[in-house]
Order: C-alpha cells, then sequence, then structure tokens
C-alpha cells in the first residue's frame, strides 16, 4: 500500500517535475553568441563573498540576499537589458521576477554562474 502511494504520488508530481524552463531564461551559448550591443547589463545576484570567489567578467555584483538588490534595481533605467545570474538559477529567477513585477520589460535569467562558466563565458578568478 505504501508504494502505491508514493507512485500516485509521484504520478501526479510529474508535470510539476518536468516544467519547462521558465520564459525568459537563456544558456550560456545563447548569451555568448549575442551581439556585443546587445549583451545589456550582466549582474550577479551572489552574495559579495561568493562574487569574489569568481564571476563572469563584466558582471556587477547586486547581492539578493543581503538586500543590495533590492535597494538598487528600482534606480536602474526600465529601457535597459539585464541578464541576472546565481549560483543555482534559483536567486537570479527571484531578482527577475522582482523585477519583471516593477516594471522592466527585458531581463533574463542566465543560470548558475558554474554553467556559465562551463558554457565558455570569460571569468575572473581570484588568484592563488
Amino acid at each position: 500500500m505504501k508504494y502505491l502511494i508514493l507512485l500516485l504520488a509521484l504520478i501526479i508530481a510529474s508535470p510539476l517535475l518536468a516544467q519547462e524552463k521558465p520564459a525568459n531564461t537563456i544558456t550560456a551559448a545563447t548569451y555568448k553568441a549575442l551581439p556585443k550591443k546587445e549583451k545589456g547589463v550582466l549582474v550577479d545576484v551572489r552574495t559579495p563573498e561568493e562574487y569574489q570567489a569568481g564571476y563572469v567578467k563584466k558582471a556587477m555584483n547586486s547581492d539578493l540576499r543581503g538586500g543590495q538588490f533590492a535597494r538598487e534595481f528600482s534606480t536602474w533605467d526600465k529601457n535597459k537589458t539585464y541578464y541576472l545570474y546565481c549560483a543555482s538559477g534559483n536567486r537570479s529567477g527571484q531578482a527577475q521576477k522582482l523585477m519583471q513585477e516593477a516594471g522592466f520589460p527585458h531581463v533574463y535569467n542566465l543560470g548558475a554562474y558554474k554553467d556559465l562558466k562551463a558554457g565558455g563565458l570569460k571569468t575572473k578568478e581570484p588568484k592563488k
């Protein structure tokens, strides 16, 4: 009976688990292929400590968890395009939602820093 309930729960949850990426989510390859003039503003929403451990070149840091992001983004130009990333894609997704709700029409979630690095984006790492 236990297994039947577990199987039924998995069947019901499977459509939720298999959801596609939300709109306005792009891959490292797609971002990398954009013409320079379309790259917009690259924002790393991780903590300053995470940022200092390695970040995508030309990315500014605006910490979502520490409240910096909430204070800053409302002053940003709504006509620009923004590309957000974090450690896993979760915080950048939250930041994207906040910006969209505030009327920013061109906001994209790039996902996880490690995926951007693996995808060939130029990064800045601390010297050892």
